[in-house]
C-alpha cells in the first residue's frame, strides 16, 4: 500500500493462478486420465507437482476404479482389493480408511458384483417407482387393490 503497487498472484505455465488451478482442476479429478482434454492434462501435471498428496489420492481412486473395470473373476478382484487396501493403509489418509473399512466389512457382497457384473440398480429403480406411485395416491388404504394396481401397471 505504501508503494501504490498492486499485488499480482503467481501464474503457472498455463496462465492459472493457484486459486484458479484448484478451482478448474476439480472436474478433472472425477475423470479417468484417458478422458482428459489437452488442457486438463497440462493442468493435472501442474496440480500434481504442486500438491503431491492430491496425486496420491487420485492414484488410489483410479486404482479402485480400475479394479471394478478390469477384474473379471472374484479371485482376481479379491487379490486386487487386498493390494489396494494395503496401499490405503500405507498412505494414512483418513478418508480412504473409511472406504477401506467399508470394503472390509462388506467384501462378500461387494465381490458378488464380479460374478456377472450386475448390481441391484433395477430393484432400487422399481422400489422408487412403487414409492412414487404410493405417494401419488397419498397412501394405501386397501392393500389388495394396491397390489392389483401395481401388477396391472408394472407387470
Amino acid at each position: 500500500k505504501a508503494k501504490n503497487s498492486t499485488c499480482s498472484p503467481k501464474e503457472f505455465s498455463n496462465g492459472d493462478t493457484r486459486k484458479q488451478l484448484l478451482a478448474r482442476s476439480r472436474y478433472l479429478l472425477y475423470k479417468a486420465p484417458s478422458n482428459w482434454t489437452e488442457s486438463q492434462y497440462c493442468r493435472s501435471k501442474i496440480l500434481f507437482d504442486q500438491y503431491p498428496d492430491i496425486k496420491i489420492a487420485f492414484d488410489l481412486t483410479q486404482g479402485l476404479r480400475n479394479i471394478f473395470n478390469t477384474a473379471k473373476t472374484i479371485e482376481v478382484a479379491y487379490t486386487k482389493l487386498a493390494h489396494w487396501y494395503k496401499d490405503v493403509e500405507n498412505t494414512g489418509f483418513k478418508a480412504f480408511n473409511t472406504i477401506a473399512n467399508t470394503i472390509t466389512l462388506n467384501y462378500r457382497s461387494i465381490l458378488n458384483y464380479f460374478i456377472n457384473r450386475s448390481t441391484n440398480a433395477s430393484a432400487e429403480s422399481f422400489n422408487a417407482k412403487i414409492k412414487a406411485f404410493r405417494a401419488q395416491f397419498r397412501g394405501v388404504r386397501n392393500v389388495e387393490f394396491f397390489l392389483f394396481r401395481l401388477t396391472t401397471i408394472f407387470a
